[in-house]
């Protein structure tokens, strides 16, 4: 029975592992496409993204 319930413990915690780690990649690629957006239309005076 032990055995069993430490399967299921084990099933259930790489279950969700798996599933933050998809919600970050998710993340990651929406934020890419975002940065990539902005660095493709930004505008013409604001050249350097530190300020000079």
């Amino acid at each position: 029975m032990a055995l069993i319930l430490l399967v299921l413990l084990l099933v259930i915690l790489l279950g969700l592992g798996g599933f933050a780690l998809h919600l970050l990649w998710v993340l990651a690629v929406i934020l890419a496409v975002v940065w990539l957006v902005g660095f493709l239309f930004r505008g013409a005076d604001s050249g350097r993204w530190y300020g000079r």
